[in-house]
């Protein structure tokens, strides 16, 4: 933030607190709101209240210090003598704030999983973040409105659109931001930070609106797409931006229960086409996509389909508790004319497809769940360090400490699980991650949700009515608390995925064990 260079003693300061001119200091800046008052948000009484005087406590009892650099006209110089303490993060940087970082990116802790490239990939990927997609991010939360094209384009030719895919040939001869990581070299820990960085925005349903439904849904294409002319077809399409895709499974009838769909392809008489009608609902990014990848009842079993936008297809949005900005959607297909080169996989065995997916989206919504958990524990430790009540800060307290250590527990105990089964999928070929992590993975997923549970309650109470409002000091908790819900039912509810993995584990139980 840049400040004039003139200097004021703070007797020159006191001088101002009239009728006409009101100035006040903050962190040795010195700031003029004569022109202001009017304009603030929080009326002229408060900002008269401390007209001539130091404000720092003042201000950061109810303000984070990044509100400073949307009014930095104001600032007219600072205090003779004395320098601003207060940081001021640029794009890119790190959190200082204990626990705000995964231990990967402390200079005092060591980690065998990440390498070089892993660290130059995050720097790369936050500042693009903190640049980027932040603003946005805020912005359509607000109003609801949907990820602009700009976005969308600026994410594809810095290959962010790709990497989020995951490690594959699809990266191959992709400059990724700007050379940070080869895409040969692109592994799961690099898809894991690409993962955890973009959660920083704080902002669910632009989260979910941000290609959610390409990163569930075009896993189908590449894997499973017999035709190749189609499938670099649709990937161009996709990962150029023009066009969006998302995975239409769940309905009202069968939402974790994916073997229970109602909606049905049944074949023409000249084996050409299917004919397709029902209904999918909760469908993510589903009202501005151009494709679905559609879970489909055949005449033996269950089928998958790649439907185009057309004649037939109806979207409709949804409200629910997190922002529109998500894209959530109901479909209707009413006798939707597909043809038969778009099915995906095997007639009839669809179930593989489907499940060949899974593991890939749980790992990256646990990813997501538990770096959004560490960015309220930052905001509650922030918080907490500068809130003063009942004469103390928060921090004083012995009982916040105590939920603070919770949180802390929790996330990073989370995080250690997470960075354990992603080196595993680093290391397995994807017959074995198929065999022997769909239940960790599982396990994984709704042990974070239930650790957001805890961390959702813990840290509303920390924050109190600010906990609750959508703007301000508690926006990112208000935000987190909303939301953390879609990730305990999404991609498989809490206990579906338990009962999930401890049968998995009871497959490998010896008989013998008594």
């Amino acid at each position: 933030m840049a400040i004039a260079s003139k200097t004021f003693t703070r007797a020159e300061v006191a001088k101002h607190n009239t009728e006409d001119s009101v100035w006040f200091v903050v962190d040795a800046t010195v700031y003029d709101v004569s022109d202001f008052l009017d304009a603030h948000p929080g009326g002229e009484a408060v900002l008269r209240q401390v007209a001539g005087k130091d404000a720092t406590v003042d201000f950061y009892n109810l303000h984070r210090h990044e509100v400073l650099s949307k009014y930095a006209d104001l600032a007219i110089g600072t205090v003779e003598g004395e320098k601003p303490s207060i940081i001021t993060p640029q794009p890119g940087d790190l959190s200082t704030v204990p626990y705000a970082e995964p231990l990967w990116l402390s200079p005092a802790f060591r980690s065998p999983f990440y390498k070089e490239s892993h660290r130059k990939l995050q720097r790369a990927m936050r500042e693009f973040t903190d640049k980027y997609i932040t603003p946005e991010a805020q912005e359509k939360e607000r109003t609801g409105e949907y990820i602009s094209q700009e976005l969308v384009e600026r994410m594809s030719k810095t290959g962010i659109l790709q990497m989020r895919m995951g490690p594959g040939k699809h990266l191959h001869g992709v400059e990724l931001l700007g050379g940070a990581v080869d895409g040969k070299e692109f592994d799961y820990f690099h898809d894991l930070v690409m993962s955890q960085e973009g959660v920083r925005a704080a902002a669910r349903g632009f989260q979910d609106g941000s290609l959610a439904g390409m990163v569930i849904g075009l896993t189908c294409i590449l894997n499973f797409c017999k035709d190749p002319v189609m499938q670099k077809r649709i990937t161009d399409e996709v990962f150029s931006g023009q066009k969006k895709i998302c995975l239409a499974i769940t309905e009202a009838f069968a939402g974790s229960d994916v073997a229970n769909l109602r909606t049905t392809a049944v074949k023409t008489p000249d084996g050409k086409h299917y004919i397709v009608n029902g209904t999918k609902k909760w469908i993510t990014n589903g009202v501005f996509s151009d494709y679905f990848v559609t879970g489909v009842k055949t005449d033996k079993g269950l089928s998958v389909l790649l439907i185009e936008r057309g004649e037939g297809v109806e979207t409709k949005p949804i409200k629910t508790s997190y922002s529109p900005a998500a894209g959530t959607t109901f479909i209707t297909f009413d006798n939707v004319k597909v043809p038969v080169e778009n099915l995906l996989g095997e007639e009839n065995k669809g179930i593989y497809v489907i499940l060949s997916n899974f593991n890939h989206e749980r790992w990256t919504m646990a990813c997501g769940t538990i770096r959004y958990m560490r960015l309220v524990v930052e905001e509650c430790l922030k918080w907490a360090h500068q809130r003063i009540v009942f004469r103390k800060r928060l921090i004083d307290q012995p009982v916040i400490r105590q939920k603070l250590a919770k949180m802390i527990a929790l996330c990073e105990a989370n995080q250690a699980w997470l960075e354990q089964i992603t080196f595993q999928m680093c290391n397995m070929p994807y017959a074995q991650q198929a065999k022997f992590l769909g239940g960790p993975i599982a396990l994984l997923k709704m042990s974070a949700t239930r650790a957001a549970h805890e961390i959702a309650d813990e840290s509303v109470q920390i924050f109190g009515g600010r906990g609750l409002t959508q703007t301000g000091m508690g926006r990112v908790i208000e935000n987190f608390n909303r939301g953390y819900k879609f990730d305990a039912i999404l991609g498989g509810a809490e206990e579906v995925l338990a009962d999930l993995g401890v049968r998995q584990a009871m497959k490998f139980m010896p008989k013998a064990v008594l």
